[in-house]
């Protein structure tokens, strides 16, 4: 590492030593504190530093995790343990393994720093010794039981962290109120393959919660019950279609993030699933290249919980569907000013090559002929191809939208592990046109095509 080769000749004075210490240490807050450390040593007039440091970040990549674990926690003690008190702490943030014995060590260290030193932003990363893979029902039983378990032993450092992120948990009933009553700081968490058991409900309150991220638990239900301060929320690939998602006291949510397959024939009304909030303003539905799981509805239901809303993102729509049904949600948020598209039949998350269901197109009541829609200012399309499904849905929407003044046009997005996972798929031929004529021709006939056209949107083909 560079900063380890300007400090290891001590014998003449180097230029790194002789930078300002203000300078040194916003060096050194830039790299994970192991190296930070290492570098230090290697100098004396910098061996000082790390105990001065106001950003303290140990985060081992996945290759040296196991084997860092125990390291981390005597780091971690070693610098915590002689900083003066005088200095905060800005942000402390640490990844490591579920090692019962580490982890009662690295808990021990922050809960005492928690307790001696100010602490504006504390974060762990708890990491399973399996991973997702190769979790079978009793491992996650046996880890869950494991962290609560941490947390008992540590409640000072839970009770300061406003970070958490966990994996592969299956908790009981009331272990994660239990999370949550405990990391009173806490603003942000976010969970990978936990639950509280096969088709449980999990009741959501916290007074300070600002995010919440929740992926591929098995949970029939999560119920927002109080979050005043929660801003986002993602949840991604729930087992249920059957309310999956209830929003109760969520008075700030303003980002929303869904995705999922779309494993029924069910699908979900966004005017039922958002009616506790009209406050949402950016919206982002990923469909996983399979079924559309939302149901167009009418303008006139849907536009009291779309007020807000300024960002609308679809994301992996099936190549095969009419991309016309996403008019629905133009006519009923009249104040979006960013629409983006990708039409893409991406496998890599699926299971098989093979779609989960059937794919059909979307019914929908196509809007009166003389709608009109006057903020949207930006319209992108990854996927577009040059037929008729993608030519006529642009003009459709450069016709309503008024005051548009970007269309940005892009071919499919490309996945190399696709290829690879499935090499006997072939893909269909891409007709995104290619020369500079090709997109000439293609934005003449956009426009041209229709005399109600007034928008003065430049179309951009981008690679």
């Amino acid at each position: 590492m560079q900063l380890q080769k300007a400090a290891i000749n001590e014998d003449k004075p180097d230029r790194l030593s002789q930078l300002p210490k203000d300078v040194l240490l916003n060096i050194l807050e830039r790299v994970d504190s192991l190296d930070a450390v290492r570098t230090c040593i290697l100098s004396s007039q910098l061996r000082n530093l790390p105990t001065m440091l106001s950003q303290i970040v140990i985060a081992p990549d996945n290759r040296d995790l196991v084997r860092m674990t125990g390291v981390s926690a005597h780091l971690i003690n070693k610098i915590l343990s002689t900083r003066s008190p005088q200095i905060t702490i800005r942000k402390l943030q640490v990844r490591f393994v579920l090692l019962p014995s580490d982890c009662r060590s690295i808990g021990k260290y922050v809960g005492l720093a928690m307790a001696t030193h100010k602490v504006d932003a504390a974060e762990f990363e708890v990491v399973t010794p399996r991973n997702s893979y190769h979790c079978a029902h009793a491992d996650l039983l046996k880890f869950a039981k494991q962290f609560s378990m941490f947390i008992a032993d540590c409640p000072d450092a839970f009770a300061g962290l406003t970070r958490l992120i966990l994996q592969n948990l299956r908790f009981g009933e009331s272990d994660i109120p239990n999370i949550l009553s405990t990391c009173k700081r806490l603003e942000s968490l976010c969970c990978f393959e936990c639950d509280a058991g096969i088709r449980s409900v999990l009741h959501v309150e916290h007074a300070r919660l600002v995010e919440l991220d929740l992926t591929y638990g098995k949970f029939f239900t999560v119920e927002l019950s109080c979050l005043p301060k929660l801003q986002r929320m993602t949840y991604n690939n729930w087992p249920s279609d059957d309310n999956p998602l209830v929003l109760n006291f969520v008075p700030q949510l303003s980002k929303l993030n869904l995705a999922n397959a779309g494993l029924s024939n069910n699908t979900l009304k966004l005017s039922q699933l958002l009616a506790n909030v009209p406050s949402v303003s950016d919206l982002y539905l990923d469909f996983r290249s399979e079924k559309i799981w939302i149901q167009p509805e009418c303008p006139r239901v849907l536009a009291p919980v779309l007020g807000q809303l300024r960002f609308v993102n679809l994301d992996c729509l099936p190549e095969e569907c009419d991309i016309t049904w996403t008019m629905f949600l133009l006519e009923a948020a009249r104040f979006v000013e960013d629409l983006c598209i990708t039409v893409w039949d991406h496998k890599c998350g699926s299971e098989s090559q093979n779609s989960y269901s059937g794919k059909t197109d979307v019914k929908w009541e196509p809007s009166a002929p003389n709608f009109k829609h006057k903020n949207l200012a930006k319209l992108t399309i990854y996927g577009f191809q040059s037929d008729g499904n993608f030519m006529g849905y642009v003009r459709r929407v450069m016709e309503a939208a008024v005051n548009i003044k970007d269309v940005s046009l892009l071919d499919r997005k490309v996945c190399k592990l696709c290829a690879d996972k499935f090499p006997h798929i072939k893909l269909r031929p891409s007709t995104y046109p290619q020369s500079c004529k090709e997109k000439d021709s293609l934005r003449k006939k956009i426009t041209e095509a229709s005399v109600m056209m007034a928008s003065p949107a430049v179309i951009h083909f981008r690679s």
